[in-house]
């Protein structure tokens, strides 16, 4: 073969996996709080919207006394809906969707949550556009798929009070033709749903809320997943990126982002785990 045949040949080669797989963007704002840009659409998910300081802890939590959020957005609120095209709420904890989005989110912009319950109360707030999700949803190009998660303990949902205060929460996977399938695990701990997700959609990223949150009924355990989970997550999924977030920004989270940052290092998972700064872009 020639040398132009080459030169010519490696051209068709790079542009055809250009392609492939065209470029998204998980902007990482603060908490679980992010903006995805994906197959042309562009969602906000989980917002937390409020100033630093604006809500009490969280009661009969780590740390209780801190008032939530501890740092302030790195862009000013209304940044962060701006070019929406949706939102989507995993559940409707206030550390997900706060009383500053409820005022502040446009109420004609479509909002995707998990059932029925938190639709109504969504509705109730003034929204028009709520649509729970289901098998799957679509907007424009992207398909959204429900992921089911448990946010605690099957010995802390025994626990009646506390069980209800957990509620449900769940994950979302993102697929579109020609780009990269995108999971978003959402409030949960490691379970047979995430083992399902994994298995059903073959993630190419995964964007984990690692901030092991406490609670003081049980504070050896947290509600959401931690360090391990990202070793976790290395072995089960050896070909996806990982981002790691929702940690530094409520008070009841016992992994800040330098635990996770030594983590990663000491376990040299750095080639594919990712733990953003508030605002940081991460191509994929």
């Amino acid at each position: 073969m020639s040398f132009k045949k080459i030169i010519f040949s490696a051209i068709i080669s790079t542009a055809l996996a250009t392609q492939a797989y065209a470029a998204d963007v998980y902007q990482h704002i603060r908490n679980a709080t992010a903006k995805v840009d994906y197959a042309g659409e562009t969602f906000l998910i989980d917002p937390m919207l409020g100033k630093k300081g604006a809500y009490e802890g969280f009661a009969q939590t780590l740390n209780s006394q801190l008032r939530n959020p501890l740092i302030e957005l790195p862009m000013p609120a209304k940044e962060a809906w701006k070019g929406v095209d949706a939102v989507v709420v995993t559940h409707t904890h206030l550390d997900h969707w706060d009383p500053a989005a409820q005022k502040l989110l446009p109420k004609n912009l479509p909002i995707i949550v998990q059932n029925e319950a938190d639709a109504k109360l969504i509705r109730e707030q003034g929204f028009k556009d709520v649509r729970v999700i289901g098998e799957s949803t679509t907007i424009g190009k992207v398909t959204l798929h429900k992921a089911g998660g448990a946010h605690g303990t099957p010995e802390m949902y025994a626990v009646a009070p506390l069980g209800k205060l957990l509620g449900d929460a769940m994950g979302v996977v993102f697929t579109a033709p020609q780009h990269k399938t995108l999971y978003v695990m959402g409030d949960t701990l490691w379970t047979a749903d995430v083992n399902k997700a994994l298995i059903n959609h073959n993630p190419e990223v995964l964007v984990m809320n690692t901030g092991s949150a406490r609670t003081n009924a049980f504070p050896n355990d947290g509600i959401i997943m931690g360090k391990e989970d990202v070793a976790h997550a290395y072995q089960a999924a050896p070909n996806a990126k990982i981002i790691t977030v929702h940690m530094d920004a409520v008070n009841h989270g016992a992994v800040s982002r330098h635990d996770m940052r030594e983590y990663v290092k000491q376990h040299q998972f750095g080639d594919r785990v990712s733990v953003p700064n508030d605002g940081e872009k991460i191509a994929f």
